[in-house]
């Protein structure tokens, strides 16, 4: 099933090239009280909703999928948690550039661990990615992204995939400097979620999944998740062993090589197989 957030934060269902208006399966969310449960209560009770959804689609109202603005369908993360150099061939590339290594010694993502991103850096493929410092180099990073369904700790390798609730394509947007991922990665706009998210059950093996990122038409990266070093029930798994992963969390696999600047006005379209494929613009924080 292919869900996504759209317009005025309304629930849709996507089939082919329509929405179906299903917001009135939130109706199943539990009314929550102070202090709120940490995470996203849409993914928490996703079960819910998708039965719900069901019940109801045959007379939801349609839009074509062109007409409707797309935000992330996670709304509410705990945290966004990020896989430095996880493809071989970015590490290559990292290292022959040190307009990507800024000095750094890049060895090996079991050295330098995972990074959190701040929630507030989230939106959507029908926003805008807005370059806040375009006088530094902003690069763009397609990946494979997880949303886990459920409160996950310390899981081993074989459970993790039991721990995740959808995937969805995402964009690890990067300013360029020496400072820690965390700083450089947290601006405002810079991880893109979307266009939409499919449930676990559709992606029968995420670790075999090709993906791709075009600037303005141009190819620049090319991969499969087949060649993460560090693959995605391990990330979830290590993920879990530093900290509770609460429903709605979202980690970002890695991105393989063909990282590079974008600059305000560009197009940038990614793609994940068997999720599909999306654009989004780039602007300028003065525009």
């Amino acid at each position: 099933m292919k869900i996504c957030r759209f317009n005025a934060n309304r629930l849709g269902l996507i089939e082919a090239d329509e929405v179906l208006d299903v917001t009135a399966a939130l109706d199943v969310l539990p009314s929550c009280k102070y202090p709120y449960p940490l995470g996203d209560q849409l993914i928490a009770h996703l079960d819910q909703v998708r039965e719900k959804i069901i019940s109801i689609k045959a007379s939801a109202k349609r839009f074509p999928l062109s007409e409707i603005q797309l935000l992330a369908p996670v709304a509410n993360p705990t945290k966004i948690i990020g896989a430095p150099i996880n493809y071989d061939d970015h590490i290559a590339e990292s290292r022959d550039d040190n307009n990507i290594a800024h000095g750094r010694k890049i060895s090996s993502i079991h050295d330098w661990g995972l990074f959190l991103k701040a929630s507030s850096s989230l939106i959507g493929f029908g926003e805008q990615i807005i370059l806040r410092h375009p006088e530094r180099r902003n690069d763009h990073e397609g990946e494979l992204a997880v949303i886990i369904g459920k409160r996950c700790d310390r899981v081993s390798v074989t459970e993790a995939l039991d721990y995740v609730a959808a995937y969805s394509i995402g964009l690890d947007m990067t300013a360029r400097g020496p400072e820690f991922q965390c700083w450089r990665k947290s601006i405002d706009t810079y991880s893109v979620l979307g266009p939409w998210m499919v449930t676990a059950d559709e992606i029968s093996n995420p670790d075999d999944l090709k993906l791709s990122l075009s600037v303005n038409g141009q190819l620049r990266q090319d991969g499969s998740t087949k060649y993460l070093i560090v693959g995605v029930a391990e990330l979830i798994a290590w993920a879990s062993s530093m900290y509770v992963l609460h429903p709605g969390d979202i980690i970002m696999t890695g991105t393989p090589a063909g990282v590079g600047p974008v600059h305000p006005g560009d197009l940038i379209e990614a793609s994940v197989q068997n999720i599909g494929k999306a654009q989004v613009q780039v602007a300028n924080y003065y525009d």
